[in-house]
């Protein structure tokens, strides 16, 4: 894996930071902001409760300075970071701190970031496998959105430093941009948070109206719920609600430079709560019947939408938008931006996309681009985007009636390989640094206890923030990762964490701790069937072993669940486990060439039972051509249950299994 060099601006993880004051506009107006690292001026230095108050303190200070309502300062900050500070590490786009303040040229360097996947896109065994160069999605230039901290600093006359690494400067440099922003507009300061709406909007950095405005809805939606939680860094912040808050929106016009999707004669499938442009992917033909770069259909009519599958970019927003341009290069059927959520719709939800790796899933599923990096734990992802996909994919599953489960809204990660030589290449973004937890919150289906504490089945859920398992390789092979949050469970041969890792037969080689090594982990919201159980330790069915992971009473990192699982029909010791639901040989007609269902290299045995995620039919999209008349579907007897059999999804054929509720 290739992997940047370490991003500058990040403060060691322990220890305090020094008191430092810097001279300028801020100075010279006698502000005093409670720095985060040094004493409050009315405590000594190792005070402890009033420690506690800080960081809501620092927004108190850069709202009064600045003229801000404090609410609006919390609120943008909210949408930006949830107040967390990631000790000075730069987002996904090199944004740092509570708000977001925006320095990619510092932060970013132009090389390529992906994970180890070798896989064949399209995943159809039909096609010649198609796999592009590899590519570095970055752009020489960068948008003002990228760059807001410098001008940050221009106007409070801290130092860039200082605005990264210091939580109580950073916040004061967003108030300062607020109010630059108000002032453009024509606006004075006003003490009504109703008459920043058009300042908020201008502060996203977004380079149209619809962007913008939608930025602010999320950010005024904050503010009339208000909220509260305890930051990274032990911090309680609170913002309190206003309800019956009307912004006014009349300064909007003034905030974007362009209109979406003008000149555009399609519309893109997106709830209205978002921002959302079409940026076509280009269905073009090449010689010898070569064409690019996904396949026309008419979903759900044809056939159902199955999944959603989340993917992180592995490159920066403009260089992405440059690939999935590329007819020759691969597709998916939306891209989602860090800094402000903005949405990209590339390919019509009834098209098919190559995104997943398995003709099967591609088929069923539409794929979603978020801008990040799966081995980058400190590059965090804004919560504007983890919102604004929520809502898209709350969207998707109301329209084409997909359950809200990680059965069905899938990880990268957890799409099979199709064969068993196909497996060891799969792609794993999003990774372990994606927060489902938080994630299906938003999508308002969190993951809860749904039985006793001695359930017989779990849901995978630690506490994302102080979870953090070790993980290797993201700078340097074998080299420690940043420790960071997690959704992701280590699982052992034994009750004991110097017992060896779980191995995955399929991947063909032993199991370590990298970021991109699936053998020996699961992951937050995936179900499975206890095994056994010892003092703190939990034991689950996986790949078709014994797994055991730390559970604690006082921590957990699983709670009880009920659902339905699979285990051996009476009379079979085993039974194969497939990666792809096709349909039986003779369903094929004439000119159609049956597609081998060959097994993946592991065995659900007798005694062990699995938690199926429904029944699905033996079903296969032919589509091989550019001209669409000989494309069919095919669709067998055979009946499928797809099942959570290890990190990834799996299938196996209804008749091997019995079926039963725990």
């Amino acid at each position: 894996m290739r992997r940047s060099p370490t991003r500058p601006g990040r403060a060691p993880v322990a220890g305090a930071r020094p008191a430092r004051r810097t001279a300028g506009a801020l100075a010279a107006a006698a502000l005093t902001l409670p720095l985060l690292g040094a004493a409050p001026s009315a405590a000594p230095p190792d005070a402890g409760p009033a420690d506690g108050a800080r960081l809501q303190e620092a927004f108190g200070a850069a709202a009064a300075a600045y003229e801000v309502p404090r609410s609006v300062l919390l609120g943008v900050s909210y949408l930006q970071s949830r107040w967390d500070t990631h000790d000075g590490a730069p987002s996904v786009t090199g944004g740092y701190g509570p708000m977001h303040l925006t320095d990619a040229r510092a932060a970013l360097v132009a090389t390529s970031h992906h994970d180890e996947g070798t896989e064949d896109p399209r995943g159809d065994d039909a096609r010649p496998a198609l796999r592009p160069e590899a590519r570095a999605p970055r752009t020489g230039s960068l948008p003002d959105r990228l760059a807001t901290l410098p001008r940050a600093a221009e106007l409070t006359g801290l130092s860039a430093e200082r605005l990264r690494d210091d939580p109580a400067a950073n916040v004061a440099g967003g108030a300062a941009l607020l109010a630059e922003a108000q002032r453009e507009l024509g606006r004075a300061p006003s003490e009504d948070p109703a008459d920043w709406y058009g300042a908020v909007a201008r502060f996203s950095g977004a380079d149209d109206t619809a962007s913008a405005a939608a930025y602010a809805d999320e950010v005024y939606g904050v503010i009339l719920a208000g909220a509260h939680r305890v930051t990274d860094t032990g911090e309680p912040v609170v913002l309190a609600s206003r309800p019956g808050l009307a912004p006014d929106r009349s300064a909007l016009p003034g905030t974007g430079p362009r209109t979406v999707s003008a000149g555009s004669a399609t519309v893109p499938e997106c709830p209205a709560t978002v921002s959302c442009e079409w940026i076509p992917a280009p269905y073009e033909e090449f010689g010898d019947g070569d064409y690019g770069n996904h396949d026309l259909s008419d979903r759900p009519a044809s056939q159902p939408i199955r999944y959603i599958v989340v993917h992180d970019t592995e490159g920066a927003w403009e260089g992405v938008l440059a690939m999935v341009q590329d007819p020759t290069y691969v597709s998916w059927h939306y891209s989602l931006r860090s800094t402000d959520g903005h949405i990209a719709q590339h390919v019509k939800a009834k098209d098919v996309a190559w995104h997943a790796g398995n003709w099967y899933v591609n088929a069923g599923s539409i794929g979603l681009e978020h801008e990040g990096f799966l081995s980058e734990p400190d590059a965090w992802y804004t919560e504007a985007m983890y919102r604004s996909s929520a809502r898209l994919v709350r969207y998707l599953a109301k329209k084409y009636d997909i359950p809200l489960d990680r059965q069905h809204i899938l990880g990268h990660d957890t799409v099979p390989g199709t064969t068993a030589a196909t497996v060891p290449g799969m792609h794993t973004d999003p990774g372990p640094y994606w927060d489902w937890a938080h994630y299906f919150e938003l999508l308002g289906s969190p993951f809860e206890a749904t039985a006793g504490k001695n359930g017989g089945l779990v849901t995978i859920r630690p506490a994302y923030a102080t979870h953090g398992p070790v993980f290797t390789g993201c700078e340097t092979a074998g080299e420690p990762c940043a420790v960071h949050g997690s959704s992701a469970v280590r699982l052992y041969s034994d009750h004991d964490e110097q017992s060896a890792l779980i191995r995955d037969i399929g991947l063909g080689s032993n199991p370590t701790t990298g970021v991109n090594d699936l053998s020996s982990r699961v992951s937050t919201g995936q179900q499975y069937a206890v095994a056994d159980r010892w003092g703190d330790w939990t034991a689950i069915w996986y790949l078709g072993q014994k797994a055991w992971f730390r559970n604690p009473k006082q921590q957990p990192t699983a709670v009880p669940a009920t659902g339905r699982v699979v285990t051996p029909r009476k009379g079979l010791d085993s039974v194969p486990v497939y990666g792809r639901a096709y349909p039986e040989k003779a369903a094929y007609p004439e000119g159609v060439p049956a597609q081998d269902v060959s097994p993946l290299p592991y065995t659900l045995q007798k005694g062990q039972q699995y938690v199926t995620g429904g029944k699905v039919p033996g079903e296969y999209l032919y589509a091989v051509t550019f001209d669409r008349s000989s494309h069919q579907v095919v669709r067998g007897k055979e009946l499928y249950h797809q099942i959570q059999f290890g990190h990834r999804v799996a299938f196996v054929r209804a008749a091997d299994v019995t079926v039963r509720t725990m």
